[in-house]
């Protein structure tokens, strides 16, 4: 991507194009919510709520992912598009040395921008009447404080090496054939977690595909349908029957894990879902460039803080 645009080449254009993506309709104080009552102060980009009860100063980065931070809006900007066009994402160390500032600000830098990403607020049942959704789940990396005990209470087989799921950090993830993903990190698939999950985010309405897991019986008896192809018998479709779209998912999200990133604690990885969600849910085959990409990216930044403190400790969910 060139990055010969006015928005980053001036911080002055950077300020108004996020300005436009942000208030389409006037400034908006973010203290009180008034719209098109402030007054410009004597600092370039900084207002003053003109609202009696307020008249808090405010700019463009107040209540957002970028409030609070010495980086330049310029960069703010190309990390976005960069962190948007990655199809397997962009390293820390790689915008450290493209955006040419320190690795501990790209680092945070990625963090926040994640944040921006995620989804948030009340959403709708995935699928509905005739529309297919497909479950599944995978195992990326060890966690970091292994169990002696499975969750049902009884011991693993002491001196017996421990194969399958055990032990390792566990990802549920529902797609909405040709729609959006949603996708989550738990402690344990066990039945008990998936089935809430699949109940709490899909219309019954729907017809639900699954592999052969003994996961989804049960839940799949509460849909429209619930159909299974059998991948222990190389059977990986059945005319619409498959999972391929959640499989390519998690293609994608381990390949990237494995080559751009290499190492995510656990307490992150929440973040790292929500960035590979992100850019599946706006995707070229739905029609989204990575102009739009960014620019939704941009916009989902708003009404959302992440402090240094919040990202090194336990991550907020």
């Amino acid at each position: 991507m060139k990055f010969d645009a006015p928005q980053f080449q001036s911080e002055a254009e950077a300020r108004r194009y996020i300005e436009a993506l942000r208030w389409p309709g006037g400034r908006v104080c973010p203290k009180c919510g008034v719209i098109g009552a402030e007054y410009e102060t004597k600092r370039e980009g900084r207002y003053r709520c003109g609202a009696k009860e307020c008249r808090k100063d405010f700019t463009v980065m107040t209540g957002t992912v970028m409030e609070a931070s010495h980086i330049k809006l310029t960069v703010w900007l190309m990390a976005f598009y960069l962190m948007a066009s990655s199809k397997k994402g962009m390293s820390a160390h790689q915008l450290h040395r493209s955006l040419d500032v320190t690795y501990k600000s790209a680092w945070f830098l990625a963090h926040r921008i994640r944040a921006a990403m995620a989804s948030g607020g009340l959403t709708s049942p995935m699928g509905g009447s005739g529309q297919i959704v497909e479950a599944d789940e995978t195992y990326y990396g060890k966690v970091e404080n292994p169990r002696t005990q499975r969750f049902d209470g009884k011991p693993y087989k002491p001196g017996k090496k421990q194969t399958g799921p055990a032990n390792k950090r566990a990802v549920v993830a529902l797609i909405e054939r040709g729609g959006q993903a949603r996708v989550f990190h738990v402690a344990e698939a066990t039945r008990e977690t998936v089935e809430k999950i699949v109940k709490e985010n899909v219309d019954p309405k729907s017809r639900l595909h699954t592999d052969e897991s003994k996961l989804y019986p049960r839940v799949g008896a509460e849909f429209a349908s619930h159909e299974t192809v059998k991948h222990t018998a190389n059977e990986y479709a059945r005319g619409d029957v498959h999972v391929n779209t959640a499989e390519g998912f998690f293609g994608v999200f381990k390949k990237g894990m494995t080559g751009v990133y290499q190492h995510c604690s656990e307490k992150h990885l929440h973040r790292y879902l929500s960035e590979y969600e992100f850019r599946f849910n706006n995707r070229t085959k739905l029609g989204v460039t990575d102009v739009q990409r960014a620019q939704r990216a941009i916009e989902g930044a708003d009404g959302k803080r992440l402090t240094y403190r919040r990202t090194n400790g336990q991550a907020a969910s």
